[in-house]
This record gives structure tokens, sequence and C-alpha cells, in this order.
């Protein structure tokens, strides 16, 4: 998943969403001394790429890119996720997308002296480009691939994805169809059981 389906996941304490969104940008151990909601928001964010890696409908959708884009199908599967979450978003939640938005640059403003170096630049970039919002737009889709792959140390093929993701957009939208209702059980269950475990 990528960062507009990991905020929509994390469900509405901020401190989670913020976690959530931080999830991309913290890697091996979780920082100590961190507010437990932003823990709580990080630690579902990993929960939330386990689930959906080991799932067998996302395993099927991988299996549709030929090579050489087969080996780069997760971040394309990633971001595309992003793209039909974004254009049927008032199926998936009742903030329109363009308040939502808002709302997690907002709330990533608000927060900037926690967020480490990386992340400052992405809420720049988002601000900029107008996302999470513009993820609907597949033009968005085809640059934020391109920069992705900028920042890869191999070269690779993703600044030529946006084509092939557009000629498989109905198995893709067929998958994430089915999929996308087992991750939303999944995030709700897990905040559930975790916010449950953190009070108790």
């Amino acid at each position: 998943m990528n960062h507009l389906a990991h905020a929509l996941l994390a469900g509405d304490e901020a401190d989670c969403v913020l976690g959530s969104l931080l999830g991309d940008f913290v890697h091996g151990r979780i920082p100590e001394g961190l507010r437990t909601g932003v823990e709580r928001g990080i630690r579902l964010h990993r929960a939330i790429d386990v689930f959906t890696d080991a799932h067998p409908r996302i395993a099927t959708l991988r299996s549709h890119f030929a090579a050489p884009f087969r080996r780069y199908a997760g971040i394309l599967l990633d971001v595309w996720f992003d793209h039909l979450l974004a254009r049927d978003f008032a199926r998936w939640s009742p903030i329109p997308l363009y308040v939502f938005s808002d709302q997690v640059l907002t709330l990533l403003q608000d927060h900037d002296p926690e967020l480490p170096p990386a992340m400052r630049r992405f809420v720049v970039y988002m601000r900029r480009g107008g996302l999470l919002a513009a993820y609907a737009d597949s033009a968005v889709i085809g640059r934020a691939l391109s920069g992705i792959g900028s920042r890869l140390s191999r070269a690779n093929p993703l600044h030529e994805a946006l084509p092939v993701l557009q000629t498989l957009d109905a198995e893709l939208q067929a998958g994430f169809d089915q999929f996308f209702p087992h991750l939303v059980d999944f995030a709700c269950d897990w905040r559930r059981r975790h916010a449950a475990s953190s009070t108790g």
C-alpha cells in the first residue's frame, strides 16, 4: 500500500495516522520516545504491508506483469492501488478526497518538527503536487513512478510503467475490488485489538 491507503487505513486517531505515514520513513528498530499512538501507527503500517505481501490475491495480480516489470510488481501495485483508491474514494470514505487530502497535509505540517528530513522533503512535494488527492490523476502516478525509479540504486523501467498499468487497469481494478475490503477489515481489527491492549 502507498500513502493514501495507509492514511485512510489508520482510522481517526491523528497520532496513528501520523505514525502510519511515518512508516515509509522509519526503517528497522522503531525509535524510543514516540507517543503511543505514533508508534502504533508505524506498527500498523508494517502489519498492513505484511498482510498485503502475503495475500494470495496480490500474488495473482503480480503474475499479470511481464518482464522487466514483474520484479517491480510490488511497487507498481502499491502506487496504482492509491490511484484506484483515489478515483473512487467516496466508496471507501465519507470524507471527500480533497478534504481528506487537506487534513493529512495539515496534520503533517502541524507535526513538522517530529518528521525526519526525508519526510519533510516529501511533505513539500505533497504540497506542491496537491497530494494525496492528485493520485486520482494517472499522469501524477506516472510521475510518481519515475521519481521512485530515480531513487533506486539500479537501472529500472519504472519510468515506462504507466502504459503497462493502464493496459492492465481492468484486471487490477477487479483485484483491488476483491482485496481492499479484506485489508480494511484487517486494519480495523488490528486497530481495535491494539487500542484495547494499550489501554488495558
